[in-house]
């Protein structure tokens, strides 16, 4: 509801955060589809926010990692996938090296180093 109360205005920007955090996973892949038909549509520039990588992977054509403390850009991103995307493309070996790599970006600024986990 509050993504098409945002739209109603017609906004050249949409700001996401967390917007599908509460939803069920099922719910979640479904409004993810949706929110890319409806850039599609409207060819808006979004800026998403996420924890998740696969959702981050999914609906964005940029990923930007940040740091922990303090936070600054660590990485930034382009992903090379298709437009027209399902959830089939999750599988997809490119998916799954994105996935991978922003996995290592991430687990660098969680996992000491030296503890070989």
């Amino acid at each position: 509801a509050a993504l098409a109360r945002a739209l109603a205005n017609d906004p050249r920007m949409l700001l996401l955060d967390e917007p599908f955090g509460v939803l069920d996973q099922q719910t979640r892949s479904l409004m993810q589809e949706h929110l890319l038909k409806v850039w599609e549509a409207s060819r808006k520039t979004v800026m998403f926010v996420t924890h998740d990588i696969e959702e981050a992977i999914f609906v964005g054509g940029r990923v930007v990692v940040m740091s922990a403390r303090p936070g600054r850009i660590k990485a930034d991103l382009t992903v090379d996938l298709p437009h027209l995307r399902t959830y089939k493309m999750k599988s997809a070996p490119e998916f799954v090296e994105m996935r991978e790599q922003l996995t290592e970006l991430i687990r660098e600024e969680i996992v000491p180093q030296s503890s070989g986990m």
